[in-house]
């Protein structure tokens, strides 16, 4: 498996796979200001010449100016689940963000959404659910890892 940066090729084709990726529309949140405004940071990971994975991410200042390293949308495709291709983006991006300075990692899910609760207690990230975090009776599941800088 190889890590590289996205491309826009790679952006044309997660608009395309992305609803079935996740089994349902999410399309929106591949928006396109995470590729050609915060893509500088955006992966993907291929096997031969197949996209099989992609991380859009990116990191910004915190209020108190520490630097936050926030994963917005990973989606591997559903043959390559659970063999490592989710914790080689993430690794690969929490590398990056530390390179950066950034002190602390972020991501949000919605509750229910197992999968993600799973993945990311296992890579040792804190989980908080959080009332009114999206808005009004919009509770989301926010996971935080600090970084050692």
């Amino acid at each position: 498996m190889n890590v590289r940066r996205m491309t826009k090729a790679d952006f044309d084709r997660i608009v395309e796979v992305i609803d079935h990726w996740w089994g349902g529309p999410i399309g929106t949140f591949a928006h396109p200001i995470f590729f050609y405004e915060l893509g500088d940071h955006a992966l993907v990971v291929e096997q031969g010449q197949e996209m099989i994975g992609f991380l859009l991410g990116f990191h910004v200042p915190s209020a108190n100016g520490q630097r936050t390293g926030y994963v917005h949308l990973v989606g591997i495709h559903p043959e390559y689940r659970r063999r490592g291709v989710g914790r080689l983006l993430y690794d690969r991006f929490v590398k990056e963000c530390a390179d950066a300075g950034c002190v602390r990692m972020k991501a949000i899910t919605t509750p229910g959404n197992e999968g993600s609760i799973r993945f990311h207690v296992a890579l040792g990230w804190h989980v908080q659910e959080i009332d009114d975090y999206a808005g009004p009776g919009r509770r989301r599941i926010v996971f935080t890892r600090l970084l050692s800088v």
